[in-house]
């Protein structure tokens, strides 16, 4: 959510983690939450989103000139899409730093996991001398609706952070008085609905699988992506995998590493219908797209580099597989 983004640069840094009094063990309470989005503008990057990729996006706010908006789905993950809509906006050390890294242009460089264990991970983090961040709640105090923490020094090629959500906190998690709003917010004309990977991209995968296995992410899958030219790991949090790659050969990793550093590569997202997502996305790009097997099976990727920084993936939903390949075996 548009919140985090306002509490400093430090607070956006942190690693995925799990908890225990000292080595953190990974927990199925775990997974990928969101992830953040900037576009050129909040408009440009709702058009591509809505137009061209066939995802229903909903209302955020516009308090200082950095507006938000979100697409949602149905296993609580979602997107963050954030935008500039007026000159000299206020941002905040996060943002800044964000804007920076992207050369003012779209991508993604944040991303946050989901917790139901939020003080025993942070507690275990402390216990194995990471510069854990105080926790920060929001949206505001009267009513807290989430709450979070991350690290002083990142300790992957991306920033990341921590979050929970309160039981009544409507916005994002299921209200009974509202369950038709709730299930409409997260039906999609491209049938996607979950947050299945999201992709790091750095130098150096080993790095990042390394100090994801010190704070309790083992059990690392070596992987490759021809189709985008990367290699590294799959590891799995709970029902969802994080990729940390880096560049093999030619291909959109090298270009997006050549031209802007370590970032998120990219997102997979599982659909109802494969073939629905493919027309779709044919007819917003005015192109055909080849299928492939990726990691999650039959997959096509959106020519998005352009317009989104970043690469989506859409594949076919396969109930009960495992987050990462080897898992399955």
């Amino acid at each position: 959510m548009r919140l985090i983004l306002f509490v400093s640069a430090w607070f956006l840094c942190l690693g995925a983690a799990q908890a225990s009094a000292s080595t953190p063990a990974p927990s199925t309470t775990t997974r990928l939450d969101h992830i953040l989005l900037w576009g050129r503008g909040i408009d440009q990057v709702t058009a591509v989103m809505a137009v061209k990729l066939g995802f229903q996006v909903r209302p955020g706010r516009d308090p200082g000139g950095v507006a938000n908006r979100y697409i949602r789905f149905s296993d609580s993950s979602f997107i963050e899409l954030l935008g500039i809509t007026r000159a000299n906006p206020t941002f905040d050390p996060g943002m800044k730093e964000d804007q920076q890294a992207l050369k003012g242009g779209p991508g993604s460089r944040s991303f946050g996991f989901r917790t139901s264990s939020l003080d025993d991970i942070h507690r275990s983090l402390q216990a194995l001398h990471y510069a854990v961040t105080p926790f920060f709640s929001g949206p505001d105090s009267s009513k807290p609706g989430w709450r979070l923490f991350a690290f002083d020094h990142a300790p992957l090629s991306s920033n990341t952070f921590f979050i929970d959500y309160a039981t009544d906190y409507a916005p994002d998690q299921f209200d009974p008085s509202r369950a038709d709003d709730y299930r409409v917010t997260r039906e999609h004309p491209n049938g996607a609905r979950e947050l299945t990977s999201i992709w790091l991209l750095s130098g150096d995968a080993e790095a990042d699988r390394h100090q994801l296995e010190k704070m309790g992410f083992g059990h690392a899958v070596p992987v490759n992506l021809p189709a985008v030219g990367a290699k590294g790991f799959c590891v799995p949090v709970g029902p969802t995998a994080l990729l940390a790659l880096q560049p093999d050969g030619a291909g959109l990793a090298r270009q997006i590493m050549a031209s802007g550093g370590p970032r998120i590569l990219g997102v997979s997202f599982a659909v109802s219908d494969l073939g629905r997502a493919q027309r779709w996305v044919e007819r917003g790009y005015e192109r055909k797209l080849a299928t492939y097997r990726g990691l999650s099976g039959q997959s096509i990727l959106a020519p998005t580099q352009e317009d989104l920084g970043l690469a989506i993936e859409f594949h076919a939903m396969q109930p009960g597989k495992a987050p990462c390949p080897a898992a399955s075996r």
